[in-house]
């Protein structure tokens, strides 16, 4: 039944949409597979069936990749459980970074830029416009924009347009944003196109490196940040009460398949009230309360993690010198600054850049679990 199901032919799949086009409540249970011959498979349905025999044909490589019984191990698993270049502030020895011109002339530079977001979480890009429409142009190479709350596009200075902090002259700490969303923006576009004045220095860390020192000098802790929701929200501006659906969610994210973690979700700053509601650990269909000396210890060794200078990387962007991160592992932050200091840049889904990522890194592999 399962080959039936997942049969490749044009009549079954369409090889354009890439859509199963088989009606799977059609396909008899018990049809049975007399004839095999190289990647050719023939059903024959029981004599009192209104389906048809069925001849099908499967591609080796996806019956290896995608093959449940035995389950057989095959690069393709490499897009489902990522490898990953893990890094503290040695990084800033050898900075991941793309060329725009290369970006913007043609996919090969784009499959360049995109690679080094994908292993690294972050990438910088040499050589742009100090403009917005050269930085919004650069975006656009990745996917269309995700349009918020904050609007699509945005490009600012410390004038307090949004009742959010990183709109005023403040330090702020290593964070993601949108942990309010129920699906947090993907890929977070900067560029520092003017800047007359001193301060203002940018901080990122790898949160994937992070959780795992924590995971290694603290097991318990780590557990206990992958199991425990927490409510967050976005209510400065008028009219205006941002809280995700399901209302709250762990810190650390693990992939529920492969238990690979795959998302952080921290800004201390828009985290919601604690209560018996969300006081808990979550397990299986389970429910157990969480003292709060235990989610506060784990929350401080968590943040000490991430400001120790081992894990911290600062930079002092310039006009000319852009930095997209994956806003899923990547926290970002600044030093409190004076003067005139103008940014733009935009918010991407994270669905379309790992579907920019399969279709232009991964190449044959991407597809082989479609």
């Amino acid at each position: 039944i399962w080959l039936r199901d997942h049969c490749r032919c044009p009549q079954c799949f369409h090889k354009e949409t890439k859509q199963r086009l088989v009606d799977t409540f059609d396909v008899w249970p018990s049809l049975s597979i007399p004839l095999v011959s190289f990647f050719f498979l023939t059903f024959l349905a029981p004599a009192d069936s209104i389906v048809d025999n069925h001849t099908s044909d499967f591609d080796i490589d996806w019956l290896r990749s995608n093959s449940y019984n035995p389950s057989v191990a095959f690069p393709s698993d490499n897009v489902q459980k990522r490898t990953y270049n893990l890094w503290g502030s040695e990084i800033q020895k050898n900075l991941p970074t793309a060329d725009y011109d290369k970006i913007m002339d043609g996919d090969e530079g784009l499959a360049e830029w995109l690679n080094l977001i994908d292993k690294f979480g972050i990438a910088f890009v040499k050589g742009v416009p100090p403009t917005a429409e050269a930085t919004e142009a650069l975006g656009r190479r990745i996917s269309f924009i995700r349009e918020t709350h904050y609007g699509t596009f945005w490009d600012f200075t410390a004038n307090n347009a949004h009742a959010d902090t990183a709109y005023t002259g403040l330090a702020l700490q290593a964070h993601t944003d949108t942990t309010y969303f129920t699906d947090p923006v993907g890929l977070q576009l900067f560029h520092i196109t003017e800047f007359t004045g001193s301060g203002g220095k940018s901080v990122y860390v790898d949160g994937f490196n992070a959780a795992e020192e924590l995971r290694r000098t603290y097991p318990d802790y780590y557990q206990l940040l992958t199991e425990v929701p927490v409510p967050t929200h976005s209510a400065g501006d008028p009219k205006v009460i941002m809280a995700p659906s399901p209302r709250a969610f762990p810190i650390l994210n693990l992939d529920p398949l492969t238990k690979q973690l795959y998302q952080v979700r921290f800004n201390n700053d828009d985290r919601s009230v604690l209560n018996a509601q969300s006081l808990v650990r979550v397990t299986g269909n389970s429910t157990t309360p969480v003292s709060v000396r235990d989610f506060y210890s784990a929350l401080k060794a968590w943040v000490s993690i991430l400001r120790d200078p081992k894990f911290e990387t600062w930079i002092q962007l310039e006009p000319g010198f852009a930095v997209i991160v994956d806003n899923w592992r990547v926290l970002h932050g600044r030093s409190a600054f004076t003067g005139h200091r103008r940014v733009c840049g935009s918010y991407h889904g994270y669905d379309d850049y790992r579907s920019r990522v399969r279709d232009l890194c991964y190449g044959r592999l991407g597809r082989l679990d479609i």
